[in-house]
């Protein structure tokens, strides 16, 4: 790990812009607003010390704001919401007003790799200090609740053990790095991608020069051809190519990001080889950290630069001023579908490894497990043989290195869990994010409110047989965690209108969306029907019902998504 003081690029122009963005290498380094200022004023990876030396011995009261809403993220803490607050006042009430005096803690598990002793030391601290609670994330972190700060310091150094973390699980910084679920055991990988995770992760990670980004910092890598680590929605992603004059390496993209302002990643026409990645990625985070917007929260992700710089100056950039020699051009990934995938790219079932052996995929409801479940998983997957267990970005897991007569010993284990290796298309294409249950920006319920969901269409559309795995996305609020632009059904929450009038919890509806789908090429961004919403308790209604008027008028192999963009709205209420 780096420990070298953050450097703050002071060049300026010769000629400044009426109103500066707080771009450090154009406008210098001055704070333009107050989250600027405190990430200047203490290193935020700091505040780890504050926390092991004083707030874990006084307690929450003890906490300052900075600390408490700020530097704390950099260490995988929010204080979550306080339970009985309706979404109607989500918006309305100060932090401290919609906050609880419990923390949800996110472990940090780059390219979603566990062994079982760290999947058991998890799970040990779920059950002893987070109430039992966990939740896997469409990050392929775990997230736990109800974390006591005085309990942090012995969280910390039970995950430490076992070599994880929470360093940088959020802030503004790089987050968790998606890799691959099946790096280094599928027949069909191209390539490897955990070495250069694991020097991202080992040079980088908690680097104090890269610790004071404009805000956060999302990378993917994979090695697989069908692409399953949703690299177009990533800051910075590395896609395995095999180039018919350099060999096997990887295709960059850069710039994409879903929220409130959705925009897909686009290449950099650029190859890399193994050795460069590492190089060419702190090269991207480099030119955020440096060129990003900092003066308005809402404009300081990458793809807002990406978006005025262009693709091509973007590049020339990286080149000039970050590298130091010229990228070679590149060549552009297949799409799954014409290579014969023909799944989501989640790794559900059962799947032949390289060796011989198999891995397992396993779907639970919408990512929500317990501590219990991830003991009982750990001793299982080690009944048969084990000592490895994946996550995925579909909030899905695999248990990896299973010999073939033990794999449908371990599917109905898996079964008993929650965990179903051969799930309905329903369970096996929902994912949701935390919601009200927990989050203070949400509006709406989504974890109980998909599992419900759930179980009434595998009830009603069951004599479906042959519908392939439709992606129902939940979120609870409009910041797209879920990522509810990219799913073939996507619910963003706010609240509606019922039949009566009243206001409740309910859903703006997306259509037709899709990322690298083997139904579907040209990856895009759902559809909206003027007006089209449905309440929390009318998900089923409504996606059986323009489920079965897509079964009943699609054309021959026509997907969801290719049908929900011709479709005439009247289909699609």
């Amino acid at each position: 790990m780096v420990n070298t003081a953050p450097a703050q690029p002071t060049t300026r122009p010769t000629k400044r812009p009426a109103r500066p963005n707080g771009q450090w290498k154009v406008d210098g380094t001055a704070p333009l607003n107050h989250n600027e200022e405190f990430k200047q004023e203490s290193d935020p990876l700091a505040v780890r010390d504050r926390i092991e030396r004083i707030y874990a011995r006084e307690g929450f009261d003890s906490i300052p704001g900075d600390d408490l809403h700020g530097r704390f993220r950099w260490w995988g803490l929010y204080t979550q919401r306080k339970p009985g607050i309706d979404g109607g006042r989500t918006a309305t009430l100060e932090p401290h007003e919609l906050e609880d005096r419990y923390f949800m803690l996110r472990v940090r598990i780059d390219g979603g790799a566990l062994s079982t002793d760290q999947l058991r030391t998890i799970a040990g601290i779920s059950t002893e200090f987070g109430r039992g609670s966990a939740d896997i994330t469409d990050r392929q972190n775990i997230q736990l609740h109800w974390i006591e700060v005085e309990s942090v310091p012995e969280i910390w150094r039970r995950l430490e053990a076992v070599g994880l973390s929470t360093t940088e699980a959020c802030g503004d910084v790089p987050r968790v790095i998606l890799g691959s679920p099946v790096a280094g055991v599928a027949k069909d990988e191209l390539i490897d991608p955990t070495p250069v995770i694991d020097e991202i992760q080992e040079r980088f990670i908690g680097d104090p020069a890269l610790a004071n980004l404009p805000r956060k910092f999302k990378s993917a890598i994979t090695g697989h051809p069908s692409l399953d680590v949703v690299h177009e929605i990533n800051d910075v992603s590395f896609v395995a190519v095999d180039h018919p004059e350099h060999g096997i390496g990887y295709d960059v993209w850069v710039g994409g990001a879903l929220s409130t302002t959705p925009r897909l990643a686009e290449r950099l026409d650029a190859f890399v080889s193994a050795e460069e990645a590492p190089e060419v990625w702190h090269g991207v985070v480099r030119i955020f950290r440096d060129y990003g917007y900092r003066r308005l929260r809402n404009k300081a992700r990458l793809k807002f630069l990406l978006a005025d710089w262009g693709v091509e100056k973007f590049r020339q950039v990286l080149e000039d001023e970050y590298l130091g020699y010229r990228l070679r051009d590149g060549v552009e990934p297949p799409s799954p579908s014409s290579l014969g995938y023909d799944g989501p790219g989640d790794h559900v079932g059962v799947h032949e490894q390289h060796d011989g052996r198999f891995y397992v995929g396993a779907a639970p409801t919408v990512g929500r497990v317990s501590g219990e479940t991830l003991a009982r998983l750990a001793d299982l997957a080690e009944a048969h043989g084990s000592r490895r267990v994946r996550l995925t970005p579909q909030q899905k897991l695999l248990v990896l290195d299973v010999a073939q007569d033990q794999v449908e010993s371990l599917i109905t284990g898996l079964a008993e869990l929650g965990l179903k290796a051969r799930p309905s298309p329903f369970r096996r294409g929902t994912i949701a994010c935390t919601g009200i249950e927990y989050c203070k920006l949400a509006i709406v319920e989504t974890k109980a409110t998909s599992a419900a969901a759930i179980t009434q269409l595998e009830e009603r559309l069951g004599d479906l047989g042959s519908l392939k795995p439709l992606s129902l996305h939940v979120n609870g609020c409009p910041n797209s965690c879920a990522r509810i632009q990219t799913a073939d059904i996507g619910l963003k929450g706010q609240l509606v209108l019922d039949d009566d009038g009243n206001q409740v919890p309910g859903f703006q509806v997306h259509l037709g969306g899709g990322l690298v789908s083997p139904d579907r090429d040209d990856a895009g961004l759902g559809r909206t029907v003027r007006g089209l919403k449905v309440t929390a308790d009318g998900i089923a209604d409504y996606v059986e019902r323009v489920v079965r008027r897509y079964d009943a008028d699609h054309d021959g192999e026509e997907s969801f998504a290719e049908w929900a963009h011709r479709a005439d709205e009247e289909a699609l209420r």
